[in-house]
């Protein structure tokens, strides 16, 4: 069974269809990426996906059940965790202390028992901390973990944004443009921690990214859009050799954000 289905999914936005019958299934264990010029819907359905907006029509389900009627804060709960093209951190706090908030969702105390510091709450706190630790090891934050993010250099925060929403131990990663902005030494390190995020942590990937090198080294399957619609599904291969794909992108040249 599929972890993750998009069937005939439409929304519009002010009399502008911006997705358009989308539908898709991202397989467990795979990595899945959403590939299209700019304005094409990649990033409305990752904020479908995460509950921020609601489809106008279809249906949209997350190991088998429909996912239509959950708030967004009830989506990390189920098992999926993003990160965002624009970064999304708290500047004042330590690597450490962001990667911690990641950890919300697998939070069992109540404000009682916290209180009074109660045995259960220091050894929750200790899974926790447990938890981050490894995360920081895996993406080798080790130099930056008491650092405050506002003094930290982009390509690095972007690396906690990733280290946040691991920290969260989804079985589903949306990835919002992970190489975006970062460098082709930072490009290379962010495809080998997608190959390990799949493998080690057997983290099942949707990502979103115009480096089509990048695509090509970690995706195992690709769907790219134009103007909301789906124009093919396949390799990598198979979506940059497609004359529809190729005629999408004639005269583009900028690698600039999604909607």
């Amino acid at each position: 069974m599929s972890l993750l289905e998009l069937e005939d999914v439409t929304i519009s936005f002010g009399g502008l269809t911006a997705v358009e019958g989308a539908s898709f299934a991202v397989n467990p264990g795979e990595v899945f990426a959403l590939v299209g010029p700019n304005g094409a819907g990649k990033s409305t359905i990752f904020n479908l996906v995460s509950r921020y907006c609601t489809p106008s029509g279809g249906d949209i389900r997350f190991d088998g059940k429909s996912i239509l009627g959950c708030a967004p804060h009830d989506i990390p709960r189920l098992g999926i965790a993003r990160t965002f093209q624009n970064i999304e951190l708290f500047e004042h706090a330590t690597v450490l202390q962001n990667l911690l908030i990641g950890r919300h969702t697998h939070r069992r105390s109540n404000a009682i028992s916290e209180i009074l510091h109660l045995p259960g709450v220091r050894a929750e706190e200790r899974r926790h901390r447990l938890a981050a630790e490894k995360v920081i090891d895996f993406l080798d934050l080790q130099p930056y973990r008491e650092s405050l993010i506002l003094g930290l250099p982009y390509g690095v925060r972007k690396v906690v944004e990733l280290g946040r929403a691991l920290a969260q131990e989804p079985r589903l990663l949306l990835l919002d443009e992970p190489a975006s902005g970062l460098s082709a030494e930072e490009t290379d390190d962010v495809a080998f921690w997608i190959e390990d995020i799949r493998k080690v942590m057997g983290i099942t990937v949707l990502m979103v990214e115009h480096d089509m090198g990048l695509v090509s080294s970690v995706s195992d399957r690709v769907l790219a859009l134009a103007d909301g619609k789906t124009l093919v599904i396949g390799t990598p291969q198979e979506v940059q050799t497609d004359p529809a794909v190729i005629e999408a992108y004639i005269g583009l040249g900028d690698n600039g954000a999604d909607e």
